[in-house]
């Protein structure tokens, strides 16, 4: 149930930027262009289409990136060379338009979703640098650089996917109907590897609850020596299915998803290794049942392998070294989390190839942290790992590995230190000296690190200053490779104001505030909250706001926003306050801020207030449309409505187990309190939504009529949980609009 990107079709940071900022409650100079919902909804948005699929050669030397024009009908694959900065074109249009066709033409919705929301790599380079595997819709095809010219690589009817060169680059893996295969990089002598039939086993690929919910992006790995793979081999036979229905046909279609929900049985799991020259498995056994997750495993080095596996509660989490050849296998690090949770958008163990020891992300001390552990490289599974150091501490969040220069001795990693609307790059020896800050612009920079820990790409986005992407060299200095256009004078975008709130146990809430331009310091200002409210994003960082916010201003709206206990970005006491619950909480300190607010800005009329949101936030708005008598109107998107809907990792997670909190569930199903309803409701759902089941609304509807309760509905066919493209959006987004105006002025 993670935050939609509300005002992007694109893909990763670039594409969440909606509009920049002028100056606080100043109106920037005329706008040039007027503002409108379809302008922000056209393709490449108000900011312009920014580089997409970007990869760094193995030997440093070279970022990779493609760049399309906004329609998406014309890119073209560039690098720019980290020795001189210089961009140069690698791949022409007319070649890349082949070899790696623009996502958004894919005509499924599904399986468009599914390239863009998971960042699907279009193409990955070789290991001599010199050659790339280009993924053309399921077809593989191999390039060479020095030639400029490409071969196809597989030619079954069936997709490829998930393509992988052996370290020595003497082959090629994928996946095809849940199989591996190996190729020679010749071309020549395909061999299956694995051989189960049916769509319930799954050998190195990824269904769809590990990928949304666990981040796994892919389930195999090459041995270091390129001779053996090692893989997750999934059962999916007891997981319930969820039929999808194509109602458009005159005969409609349905798509049984695999798809558990909470309560349900999860894949069974397993790891497999085989020989890729024999295609001989050996199956590894964990000592654990079926109840278990693997969420990420790899090489130790040759004939070791390591494997982290979860607890269903996902509060325990274990660390076990394998012998690949025997299946002998030892746990080498137990850690706990009681009263929370592991999670792996950040969390990410890190192995070192030449320290014999890997970095190990952790709650421990009640912030997110890195600690670094040792072990005996000759003889890994010779006595358990030992902690060596924390390498970092303080009041702060780590929020990921970005690298490590093993040479140097020191990791890169993202963190919001001083303040957890903002996000930085840092550095830190491995014996946990020289923290150091290498970003420090006011907002949000993520960082993409070469192998060797030398140099990074750098996406950086602020309040006030418009989007951009930098090479940088680690210590020296960045050179521009990408500019979004300037918005600001096109479309005379403003800042919102930034604002600071107590919950009624004291703890800081962060907020935002928009006021309509030139806004009366006396008279009532209609207010509308967003909310999403949930453990998977936040809404106020030190970023843009959407455009869609300054449209609703420019009609004399407020836009609110605060991000109550349960969001991320801060401490594990923050985070882990909705723990067994979701709703109570989320709304107690949503109303706490709302009040002090009001006290703040008299001109606010708290008589005529509407909220609304996307996804989880959906689901917070009919939590407090039934829970709360405030709102004058809402609109709830893509909501989930009873929390058994969803899917087990990440309810569980937060929830805990059914079973063992039956209560907690039940006072979580907004359905029961449809009766209770104030306000007037525009419930919006896609059909084809595959994340949050039209289900849930379907559920609502029937609660809301049963208690004789009016509202307003609107379904969008074969749309997913994005209810992406220009048409739906456009139509989505004056719906939205219509209903506010209507019904708060």
């Amino acid at each position: 149930m993670k935050k939609q990107i509300l005002l992007s079709a694109g893909s990763a940071v670039l594409a969440v930027i909606s509009g920049l900022l002028a100056p606080l409650w100043a109106q920037s100079s005329s706008p040039v262009k007027p503002l409108t919902i379809e302008a922000i909804f056209a393709p490449g948005g108000l900011t312009g289409r920014g580089p997409e699929n970007t990869e760094w050669s193995p030997d440093g030397t070279k970022l990779s990136f493609v760049q399309r024009d906004d329609e998406g009908e014309h890119g073209e694959l560039w690098y720019v060379d980290t020795a001189t900065g210089e961009k140069k074109v690698l791949l022409s249009a007319a070649k890349l338009a082949s070899l790696a066709p623009d996502y958004n033409k894919v005509k499924d919705e599904r399986e468009r979703e599914r390239l863009t929301r998971y960042h699907v790599a279009a193409y990955l380079w070789a290991p001599d640098s010199k050659h790339l595997i280009f993924d053309s819709q399921g077809q593989l095809w191999l390039f060479d650089l020095a030639t400029s010219t490409a071969v196809q690589f597989t030619s079954a009817p069936e997709p490829n996917v998930d393509p992988k060169f052996s370290p020595d680059g003497s082959h090629v893996s994928y996946v095809r109907k849940h199989n591996l295969y190996v190729r020679p990089s010749s071309g020549e002598g395909e061999k299956q590897l694995t051989k189960d039939a049916g769509d319930n086993l799954f050998n190195g690929d990824i269904d769809w609850v590990y990928a949304e919910e666990l981040s796994v992006r892919s389930n195999y790995f090459w041995s270091p020596d390129s001779k053996q793979i090692v893989f997750l081999h999934m059962d999916e036979t007891k997981v319930p299915t969820y039929p999808i229905t194509n109602w458009i046909p005159t005969h409609p279609t349905v798509d049984n998803e695999k798809y558990p929900k909470v309560g349900d049985p999860n894949p069974v799991v397993k790891l497999g290794v085989v020989e890729s020259d024999k295609g001989k498995v050996h199956w590894i056994s964990l000592a654990t049942d079926e109840e278990a997750y693997i969420p990420r495993f790899g090489w130790v080095r040759d004939g070791v392998i390591w494997a982290e596996v979860l607890n269903r509660s996902e509060d325990k989490m274990d660390l076990y070294f394998v012998d690949a050849k025997s299946g002998r296998s030892r746990i080498v690090l137990t850690e706990t989390a009681p009263g929370a949770w592991f999670e792996f958008d950040h969390a990410e163990v890190r192995f070192l190839k030449s320290a014999g020891g890997f970095l190990w992300p952790s709650w421990r001390d009640g912030n997110m942290h890195l600690y670094f552990y040792s072990f005996d490289k000759q003889n890994p599974m010779g006595a358990d790992a030992k902690l060596e150091r924390q390498l970092t501490h303080g009041d702060f969040e780590v929020l990921g590995i970005g690298g490590v220069d093993e040479a140097a001795g020191t990791v890169f990693f993202s963190s919001n230190q001083g303040d957890p609307r903002q996000r930085h790059l840092f550095s830190v020896k491995l014996d946990g000296t020289g923290l150091q800050q290498l970003t420090h612009d006011e907002g949000l920079s993520n960082g993409n690190f070469s192998e060797d820990g030398k140099h990074y790409e750098q996406i950086f986005v602020g309040p006030m200053t418009a989007p951009r992407m930098s090479l940088c060299a680690v210590g020296g200095a960045c050179s521009p490779v990408w500019q979004a256009r300037d918005e600001i004078a096109e479309y005379g975008l403003r800042a919102s104001k930034f604002l600071e709130f107590k919950a009624d146990d004291g703890t800081t809430l962060y907020g935002r505030l928009l006021l309509p331009p030139d806004a009366p310091a006396s008279g009532k200002i209609p207010l509308i909250v967003y909310i999403y409210g949930g453990p998977a994003a936040q809404t106020v960082r030190k970023e843009p706001p959407d455009a869609f916010d300054e449209i609703l201003a420019r009609k004399g709206f407020a836009i609110f926003s605060v991000d109550n206990r349960g969001t991320p970005g801060r401490d594990r006491k923050f985070q882990t306050a909705i723990r067994h619950e979701f709703g109570a909480i989320e709304l107690k300190d949503q109303l706490t801020a709302l009040d002090q607010l009001f006290a703040q800005y008299p001109q606010l009329d708290k008589d005529r207030m509407a909220i609304w949101g996307w996804s989880n936030g959906g689901s917070m708005t009919l939590y407090a449309m039934t829970h709360s008598d405030r709102f004058r109107a809402g609109v709830a998107v893509a909501p989930v409505t009873d929390q058994i809907n969803y899917d087990t990792i990440y309810t569980e997670r937060y929830m805990g187990l059914l079973k063992e909190d039956p209560t907690g569930y039940a006072e979580s199903d907004v359905t029961k309190g449809a009766a209770n309803l104030h306000g007037a409701l525009l419930l919006a759902h896609g059909t084809g939504d595959d994340n949050v089941h039209f289900q849930n609304s379907i559920q609502m509807i029937d609660a809301l009529i049963k208690a004789g309760k009016q509202f307003r509905l609107m379904i969008y066919p074969n749309k997913t949980h994005s209810i992406s493209g220009s048409d739906a959006r456009d139509h989505l987004f004056h719906m939205i609009e219509d209903h506010l105006e209507r019904e708060l002025k």
